[in-house]
C-alpha cells in the first residue's frame, strides 16, 4: 500500500475541515509540519505573526466571528507560553480553536531538552482536548479527534507534535476517525415550558436579559418580546442581536450599561434570562421573580436563584412559548421603559454632538458609526473604550467582537485581522485605547504585510483610564496609571500604512474619511480629554469610594493635616 508523510495527511485533514488560515510563527520545534504547510499554501493561507498572543487572539476572534474553527500554530516552550492568553480568551467565551504546538523529538522528550515545556500539561487547564502526538500513524487521527472535541465543547483543543513526527511515513488513511460530524438541538421538557409559560403570564412588569444564546434566535426574541410587552436588555457580546435603536432595546446593563436598563432591573417582577450566565450580580433584581433559560444545565440557576429553568435550544423554546402565548394588552410598563430610553437618548446625544476642543470619547464615536458599513466588523478592545462603543455607538447590522468573560487587553488589533482574512469583501474596524492597542500594536504590520485594509482607531488619553477610575471609584489615589505618549499614526506610516493624528474637532471629519477611502491599513490616533467612565446608574458604593478618593486627593495636593475629619472619614467609610 502507498505511504505518504504523517504531515501531509494531517494537512489532509486540516482540508477536509475547511481549515483555510492558520495563525502563526514558523520556528525549529515546528518547522517540519510548517514545510508541509508551504506546499499546500493555495488551499491553507499561513499568516505569520509577529508574537503568538495575537496568533491565539486572532485565532479566537475568528472563531467567535464565523463560527468555524480558528487555528493557531507556534514552536514548543516560549512560543507555545505566549498562546495562553488569548486562548484563555477563547475557552472563557466558548470559541472552538485548535493548537497546533511543536515539540522537541520524540527522541529528545523527557531529557530537559533545550526549549522543553511539558506542554499537555501546560495546556490542561485551558483545554477541552490537550495531547501529545507519540507516534507518526496516530497523528491525522488524533488531529481528527482534537478539531471535533474543540466543535463539540465549544472550547480550545491542543495538539502537541514532535517535531520528527509529520516527516515519518504512514498509510495513506486515516485509520479510526473521519472529517464528519453532526449536530444535534436541544429540545425542552414540555412540563418545563408550562412552567415558564405560567411565570410569564402572571408576570406585570416582565424584563428579558439576552445573551449570546439569542444570537441565532432574533427573530423569535423579538417576537416574544413583543408578545408580552417585556423591554430586552443585552449582554455585552449579544449587542447587536437587535439594533440599538429598535424600541424594544435598552442597551446593556452595568458597568457599560444604561440607566433605563438598570432602573428597569429593579422594577421588574419577572427577569427572563436567554442564553446569558451574567456575571454582575449586584445589577440583578434583589429578589424578584426569575426563568432561565439556556442549552447548558449547569449555567441554570448559576449566577441568580431562578424559579424556573428550561434546558433546550433557544429558538426552539421561544416558538413553543409564543405559539401558546397572547399578545398582552397591558403595555404600560414596556411604553414607560421606551419613554426613559428616548429620555436617555436625547441626554447622552449631547455628548456626542458637542463640537469643543479637547476632544472626548464620545464625539469620535458617531464617526466611526458614520463610516462603517452596514455589514463592518467591529473588534473592540477592553478598558474604557468598551463603555464608549457600547454605550454610543448605534449598532444595527454590524457584528461585534470583543474579549468579553476574560476582558484582555490587545484583543482589538488581532480581532481586526482576523475579520478582515475571514471575510474579505466587509469592512474590518479596530476600536482601541492606546494602553490595549500598545501591547500587540506590532502586528500592525502584519495587517500591512497580508493588504488587510483594516481601520484602526486609538482613543489616547495617554492613560490606563480604566484603571485609573478604578483606583478612585475604590477610594484609592490614581497610581502608575500613566503611560509615555506614543504617536501611533507616525508609527503606521513606518509601517508602510497609513496614519492621521488628531487632535481638534476640525480635524475629526476629515481624518475618518480618509481613512474610509484608503485600501491600506490606516490608524486614526486620536487625542482625547480624561473622561470617567461613569455607569448609567451611579451605586452608593462607588459614590462612596470617590468621595473617599477626593478628600485623599485634597490631603495630598494642599499637604494639609486634618486629623479630626480623618478620623470622621474613617468611621463614615
Amino acid at each position: 500500500m502507498a505511504k505518504t508523510l504523517a504531515g501531509h495527511a494531517a494537512a489532509d485533514v486540516l482540508q477536509n475541515w475547511d481549515v483555510q488560515h492558520i495563525f502563526g510563527m514558523p520556528g525549529d520545534s515546528i518547522n517540519n509540519f510548517v514545510d508541509v504547510l508551504r506546499g499546500k499554501k493555495d488551499d491553507i493561507e499561513f499568516i505569520q505573526i509577529r508574537h503568538e498572543e495575537v496568533a491565539a487572539l486572532a485565532a479566537s476572534s475568528y472563531a467567535k466571528l464565523t463560527g468555524k474553527i480558528g487555528v493557531c500554530m507556534t514552536i514548543g516552550g516560549p512560543g507555545a507560553i505566549h498562546l495562553l492568553n488569548g486562548l484563555y480568551d477563547a475557552k472563557a467565551d466558548g470559541a472552538p480553536v485548535l493548537v497546533l504546538a511543536g515539540q522537541v523529538a520524540t527522541t529528545e522528550l523527557g531529557r530537559d531538552s533545550f526549549q522543553e515545556v511539558h506542554l499537555a500539561r501546560m495546556f490542561d487547564d485551558v483545554s477541552v482536548y490537550s495531547e501529545t502526538v507519540a507516534s507518526a500513524e496516530a497523528f491525522p487521527d488524533m488531529l481528527n479527534q482534537a478539531i471535533r472535541t474543540a466543535y463539540a465543547r465549544n472550547g480550545v483543543a491542543v495538539l502537541v507534535i514532535p517535531d520528527d513526527i509529520p516527516r515519518d511515513k504512514i498509510k495513506n488513511a486515516t485509520s479510526f476517525t473521519s472529517s464528519l460530524t453532526s449536530f444535534s438541538r436541544h429540545i425542552p421538557q414540555k412540563e418545563d415550558l408550562i412552567t415558564g409559560l405560567n411565570f410569564i403570564e402572571n408576570a406585570k412588569r416582565p424584563v428579558i436579559l439576552a445573551g449570546t444564546g439569542t444570537k441565532a434566535a432574533k427573530k423569535e426574541l423579538e417576537a416574544f418580546a413583543d408578545t408580552i410587552g417585556a423591554p430586552i436588555i443585552f449582554t455585552l457580546p449579544a449587542k447587536g442581536v437587535l439594533p440599538d435603536r429598535h424600541p424594544l432595546n435598552l442597551g446593556q446593563l452595568g458597568q457599560i450599561g444604561t440607566k433605563p436598563a438598570y432602573e428597569a432591573m429593579e422594577e421588574t417582577d419577572l427577569m427572563i434570562m436567554i442564553g446569558t450566565s451574567f456575571p454582575y450580580r449586584d445589577y440583578l433584581p434583589d429578589d424578584a421573580e426569575a426563568i432561565q433559560v439556556d442549552v447548558d444545565p449547569a449555567q441554570i440557576g448559576k449566577r441568580y436563584p431562578v424559579s424556573a429553568g428550561i434546558v433546550g435550544d433557544t429558538a426552539l423554546v421561544l416558538e413553543e412559548w409564543n405559539k401558546h402565548l397572547q399578545r398582552r394588552d397591558d403595555r404600560s410598563f414596556l411604553e414607560e421603559c421606551q419613554k426613559n430610553m428616548q429620555n436617555w437618548w436625547t441626554h447622552i446625544g449631547k455628548d456626542t454632538e458637542e463640537t469643543s476642543t479637547p476632544l472626548k470619547a464620545p464625539q469620535v464615536i458617531p464617526h466611526i458609526e458614520r463610516i462603517a458599513d452596514e455589514d463592518a466588523v467591529l473588534s473592540v478592545d477592553v478598558g474604557n473604550v468598551t463603555v464608549w462603543m457600547a454605550r454610543y455607538f448605534n449598532i444595527t447590522n454590524q457584528d461585534f467582537i470583543i474579549s468579553s468573560w476574560l476582558a484582555t487587553m490587545g484583543c482589538g488589533l488581532p480581532g481586526a485581522i482576523a475579520s478582515s482574512l475571514a471575510y474579505p469583501d466587509r469592512q474590518a474596524i479596530a476600536v482601541c485605547g492606546d494602553g490595549g492597542f500598545a501591547m500587540n500594536m506590532q502586528d500592525f504590520v502584519t495587517a500591512v504585510k497580508y493588504k488587510l485594509p483594516i481601520i484602526v482607531v486609538v482613543l489616547n488619553n495617554s492613560r490606563i483610564g480604566m484603571i485609573k477610575y478604578e483606583q478612585e471609584a475604590a477610594g484609592h489615589l490614581e497610581y502608575a496609571t500613566e503611560l509615555q505618549e506614543i504617536d501611533f499614526a507616525q508609527f503606521a506610516k513606518s509601517c508602510g500604512g497609513e496614519g492621521y493624528h488628531v487632535k481638534t474637532y476640525e480635524d475629526l471629519g476629515p481624518a475618518f474619511d480618509m481613512a474610509k477611502a484608503s485600501n491600506k491599513p490606516v490608524i486614526i490616533d486620536v487625542e482625547i480629554d480624561l473622561e470617567p467612565p461613569l455607569p448609567g446608574k451611579i451605586t452608593w458604593e462607588q459614590a462612596q469610594g470617590y468621595t473617599k478618593h477626593m478628600m485623599k486627593k485634597f490631603y495630598k495636593d494642599h499637604s494639609v493635616e486634618m486629623p479630626p475629619l480623618k478620623k470622621a472619614l474613617k468611621r463614615l467609610f
